[in-house]
């Protein structure tokens, strides 16, 4: 669990490059200056770490490009104190930089052992979301709803209506949508019936996965 001056200066490397890549919320880099991604992944790649690269990591999952962490958490633009569900805890590092953006957050897994490395993991790196929930993204979570921003981190084939009815009215879902590559698509709830929607270009994704109780 070593996080050294060199790790600091390959971070703000990381960040310089996400930069030049379109990411200019401050507050989203600075969280990449700060998260040490090294400790989310697999020792082996470590050297790695801060490249804007995926890598595996268990259950045939994967941690995203620090690009895609940095675009979809941008985009969402979260305030201080907003309430926001993840789909998809993964490696955590997502949940990592929604923690560093002051959010609330309730992350939802479906892949036990993911559920409880990451459960295990977080807190002990000083990260404490709200909730950590073993079960199925496409469900959400209602008994927590409404949020202000949902976000999902695996490729769906659909947009879950039970994601859209968790949302508050001005409320954002950032989904990847389709199979193989996924679209980056923004919902926002403009009225209890109504959702306006913004496409943002080709994403790959793992798939999401359903149906685990």
């Amino acid at each position: 669990m070593r996080d050294t001056t060199k790790h600091q200066g390959l971070r703000n490397q990381l960040a310089a490059t996400l930069s030049g890549k379109g990411i200019t919320d401050e507050k989203v880099l600075n969280a990449v200056r700060k998260i040490p991604r090294h400790l989310f992944i697999d020792s082996s790649f470590e050297d790695h770490a801060y490249q804007d690269k995926a890598f595996p990591i268990a259950a045939d999952q994967t941690i995203s490009h620090p690009y895609t962490v940095a675009f979809q958490s941008q985009v969402l633009s979260i305030k201080e104190g907003e309430k926001v569900l993840e789909i998809g805890t993964g490696s955590g590092y997502q949940t990592a930089v929604l923690l560093e953006l002051k959010a609330e957050v309730y992350t939802i897994e479906r892949q036990h052992e993911l559920f409880k490395r990451t459960s295990l993991f977080l807190p002990k790196i000083g990260y404490r979301p709200k909730r950590f929930i073993f079960g199925d993204g496409y469900k959400g979570l209602p008994e927590q709803a409404p949020y202000d921003k949902i976000i999902v981190t695996a490729g769906a084939p659909f947009i879950p209506k039970a994601l859209l009815a968790q949302l508050k009215v001005g409320g954002m879902l950032l989904i990847p949508v389709g199979e193989g590559t996924q679209i980056m698509t923004l919902l926002i709830r403009t009225s209890l019936k109504e959702f306006e929607k913004h496409e943002l270009g080709d994403f790959k994704f793992v798939p999401m996965l359903g149906k685990k109780n």
